[in-house]
């Protein structure tokens, strides 16, 4: 297990919900973070915002830069890197968390809903990868993290919402190809996805907020986000689950994470998750 203190992260998202709650854990463990994401005003819904966080990271006693980015645009995504890299002296760990849902089938997905969810989910990625990876190159704790499912070809997965699927798949398949192209040069490559569906605004679209009885809190994401990062020689090209990487790390008890106050909720599987 190695020290993160004095690394630096670069995240997209992180405004609320998982992302959040990782930024906050990697600051408490001294990470410094750069987070490139669009809030900038709340709402009854949207809670949180670049100003709100930093604040709360730099309450941690390390060092935040709010850059408000859109990640559709590849160009101001790579300045960006560039504008963090430059105030942090680096980058060391990188985060893809910035993502775009809509659960409809090819049947009822619009084109400029398909096209928000691959700019955003797997196109970001590549940009994203792209910007960071002279970087990473020159780090000495390099990691690349993505916010993508394990690849389940189960046909009853794939015929729910297919353009949704193909988007983050296609994030998981990046990662894991990665992975491979740099392994020579030491740069890790992963990808985390949780077991259990996740009590965060985004999932409360759909399933109202009635789906948290059933729901973890973001906390697991970024307990498991942390033991990933401190492992002094980290896999590549691994397809983490958040419950089995904590388990890998020894950790048996998990019912600190259960939104609901029930003694045994019922916990709703994540999508891809059998």
């Amino acid at each position: 297990m190695i020290d993160l203190k004095g690394l630096r992260l670069f995240m997209t998202g992180g405004t609320r919900g998982i992302g959040r709650a990782t930024a906050l854990s990697l600051a408490r463990a001294g990470v410094h973070i750069a987070l490139a994401a669009k809030s900038e005003t709340e709402s009854a819904t949207r809670q949180g915002t670049l100003a709100s966080v930093c604040a709360e990271i730099e309450a941690c006693g390390v060092g935040a830069l709010g850059l408000r980015t859109d990640v559709r645009d590849g160009e101001a995504l790579q300045d960006a890197v560039e504008r963090a890299a430059r105030h942090f002296g680096g980058i060391d760990l990188v985060i893809h968390n910035a993502g775009a849902i809509h659960l409809g089938g090819v049947s009822d997905t619009s084109l400029r809903q398909f096209d928000l969810m691959q700019a955003v989910n797997s196109r970001g990625l590549f940009v994203l990868a792209q910007a960071c990876l002279p970087w990473l190159r020159q780090s000495r704790h390099p990691h690349l993290l993505a916010l993508s499912p394990p690849l389940n070809l189960d046909p009853a997965w794939l015929g729910r919402f297919a353009p949704y699927t193909l988007s983050k798949y296609g994030m998981t398949l990046l990662t894991l190809g990665m992975a491979e192209e740099w392994r020579s040069q030491g740069i890790a490559c992963n990808t985390l996805w949780p077991r259990t569906i996740i009590a965060t605004a985004a999932i409360s679209r759909f399933g109202g907020e009635a789906i948290f009885a059933t729901s973890r809190t973001p906390q697991i994401m970024a307990d498991a986000t942390l033991s990933l990062f401190r492992q002094a020689t980290p896999d590549s090209g691994r397809c983490w689950l958040d419950e089995d990487l904590l388990r890998a790390g020894g950790q048996e008890d998990f019912s600190s994470y259960a939104w609901s106050d029930t003694a045994d909720p019922q916990l709703q599987l994540d999508f891809y998750v059998d």
